[in-house]
């Protein structure tokens, strides 16, 4: 009988999941900061004179510069200089764009020459939100890197072992963010009277989260160099497995890849952008509840996920059916943004504003529980790296549009709305939009989500891609 005699850091459940927690720290903090504003819709637009447009604008800035190629660029970096130098520069462009973002939001900002000079400057929004625009574009550059970066890191970690468990949990933890940030960004705003305490709370958290991951870099640097004692791996890569940008051209011509990518852009495409307007949505369909309560029911869809991805991760680890999740998660999506859309706003029940919300996170786990851990079943190690930053790439093109077409989608279907301008011509801090036209939007994102996870779940059987195993190796 051979016994296993060497025995790697990552072999230890202590090491390793102390390295998930603390890579996951930081995309808590990066998720909070993403939605800090989202809550704070009627506030921003009372104070900063944000309209539902220029809101969606904002929005959009956040995936801007990933969609003009800063993804494809991380990829490139993550797979040739690995997930210790990645996560650092990553996580460092987030704490610099929160800065940023900061000043175009914060009080003495708005009465600079250079606030002026951007009022006046190129399109019709306000100096705040080009400064805060900016900011978050940066932000977003360093929070998509680092999603993918994060990725790869427990592909490595966890290989052979609860690979799904532990991205669900990664996620879960970075969702409870969400929940965390809609509690608290009402809160610290209605305490201070304004939006730029919780944008300064929030950029100091990322300061923690870098911290937080370069104490892992030095767990991460003495996993490689078990590896390499071991000859499990080698110091200098042979050119077979170095990667070369030419591999790029392997991910854009696998169908497998293309049908994933899809898959993503439309189904996240129905639920980042809706956070950005849920608790304004809510508000309006309830019949002009405060933003603090809307923001109390929202807060529970991060919940509903966080609660149940653990346990859809570690079901996908010992049972599998990842492409029949898929499938679920697009089928609850479209059937609550429908019940948004038509039954809430007749019924105007709280109870089933909570319902729906947290079947929506439902639909969000299934989705992520079984979406990420697939991505190593048909993608190459080597490539990895870039092929998640491809997927974030194709699904930032739509998170870049996405919002900004539902900003004006809401406010050119709320042009000739009685109450909205009855509410405009009084100077009323709430504005009560109709939310249906883009509430039907997000569902037909889900349709087509839909009719894609069926085609990915015809291709696994035709492919034996391995989507419907477990993870976890015999």
């Amino acid at each position: 009988m051979v016994d296993k005699v060497k025995k790697f850091l990552n072999d230890s459940p202590a090491a390793r999941w102390s390295a998930l927690i603390l890579i996951a720290l930081m995309m808590f903090f990066g998720y909070m900061f993403v939605d800090v504003m989202s809550p704070l819709q009627s506030l921003v637009e009372s104070q900063r004179g944000w309209t539902p447009d220029v809101f969606g604008t904002y929005a959009s800035a956040e995936y801007i510069l990933n969609v003009c190629g800063f993804l494809i660029l991380a990829g490139i970096i993550l797979d040739k200089t690995g997930v210790r130098f990645t996560g650092v520069l990553s996580a460092s462009m987030m704490l610099v764009g929160a800065c940023i973002k900061f000043v175009g939001i914060s009080d003495w900002f708005q009465t600079t020459s250079f606030c002026a000079w951007l009022d006046s400057w190129w399109v019709s929004m306000p100096g705040s939100a080009k400064m805060a625009s900016l900011g978050f574009m940066v932000f977003g550059c360093g929070c998509e890197m680092a999603g993918t970066t994060v990725s790869k890191a427990i592909a490595k970690w966890f290989k052979g072992k609860e690979m799904a468990l532990a991205m669900g949990i990664e996620m879960a933890i970075a969702r409870v963010g969400v929940f965390a940030i809609f509690s608290i960004s009402p809160m610290i705003a209605a305490k201070l009277g304004g939006i730029q305490a919780p944008v300064a709370f929030c950029t100091v958290l990322l300061l923690i989260g870098l911290i937080n991951f370069i104490i892992f870099t030095f767990m991460d640097r003495r996993l490689d160099g078990e590896l390499v004692a071991a000859g499990k791996m080698s110091e200098e890569k042979s050119p077979e497995d170095e990667f070369h940008v030419k591999d790029l051209g392997k991910i854009f011509g696998s169908l497998n890849f293309w049908v994933v990518a899809l898959l993503c852009v439309l189904y996240y495409s129905a639920i980042f952008p809706f956070q950005r307007y849920g608790a304004n949505m809510l508000q309006c369909n309830l019949q002009g509840i405060s933003a603090a309560s809307a923001a109390n029911i929202f807060r529970w869809f991060p919940i509903g996920a966080a609660a149940i991805t653990p346990f859809l991760g570690s079901y996908l680890d010992h049972k599998g059916k990842g492409a029949t999740m898929l499938i679920w998660g697009a089928v609850l999506l479209v059937a609550c943004h429908l019940i948004f859309a038509f039954v809430l706003p007749a019924s105007h029940s709280e109870l089933l504003a909570y319902a729906t919300i947290v079947v929506l996170g439902i639909s969000f786990s299934l989705v992520s529980a079984a979406l990420w851990p697939s991505v190593p079943k048909i993608i190459d190690e080597k490539i990895l790296g870039s092929a998640y930053c491809l997927i974030f790439w194709v699904q930032n093109i739509g998170l870049s549009f996405v919002p900004l077409l539902i900003g004006k989608v809401l406010a050119a279907s709320n042009a000739s709305n009685p109450a909205v301008l009855a509410a405009k011509e009084a100077g009323a801090e709430f504005i009560p939009y109709n939310y249906t036209v883009p509430l039907v939007i997000f569902a037909g994102f889900g349709v087509l989500a839909f009719l894609i996870a069926l085609y990915l779940k015809v291709l696994d059987r035709r492919r034996g891609l391995g989507l419907e195993l477990p993870n976890i190796e015999a």
